[in-house]
């Protein structure tokens, strides 16, 4: 680790980072920090004050075509990338630690949970936290309670259909269903 970077930057370099890090108490602080602005956005009185509360989270204005139904989750936010005219419905819980980038015109359904963290399986090391980069390409859509795991690509114009675990890449114009999500079609 290079003395100027700080947890987040290892973080969404890839960097597998025990809890015992001397720097993990930074990302329990993001998470009460973003705990306090969760509270707010998820009792916001209209659309915009909601973007308005999503936009401190991520720590970037929000395209006012981005559409965010309340409740929304997410641990620490900055790590995540709104595109233009993206819809996210209610429930949906985002861990971002690793980042998660949405493009253009993405549709997303209500209880999606996306996650960019994990853990290894091995028990003297399930304490580490393993950050993945996940991508939404444009124009794809996920449907009601899809969980993507980290590291996972969703490809360009691609569906995934209601209740899908996704843990592989997702070609483009592509519909995944099951679990795991498996391509049933071509668009």
């Amino acid at each position: 680790m290079s003395e100027t970077e700080n947890i987040f930057d290892r973080l969404k370099a890839n960097e597998q980072i025990p809890m015992d890090d001397p720097d993990y108490g930074e990302i329990r602080d993001a998470v009460e920090e973003v705990m306090e602005l969760n509270l707010k956005l998820n009792n916001a009185k209209s659309l915009a004050e909601a973007r308005k509360y999503l936009s401190e989270i991520i720590g970037t204005p929000v395209d006012e075509t981005t559409t965010v139904f309340t409740p929304f989750y997410t641990n620490v936010g900055k790590h995540i990338t709104l595109g233009k005219n993206v819809f996210i419905n209610h429930a949906c819980s985002f861990l971002d630690l690793g980042g998660i980038e949405i493009e253009d015109n993405v549709m997303i359904g209500p209880r999606v949970n996306i996650s960019s963290e994990n853990h290894p399986t091995e028990i003297g090391k399930r304490n580490t936290m393993v950050p993945l980069k996940v991508t939404i390409k444009k124009g794809a859509w996920l449907g009601a309670n899809v969980t993507v795991l980290p590291g996972v690509t969703i490809g360009e114009n691609s569906v995934v259909a209601a209740g899908a675990l996704v843990n592989k890449n997702v070609e483009p114009n592509t519909v995944v269903a099951g679990v795991p999500a498996k391509k049933v079609k071509e668009l």
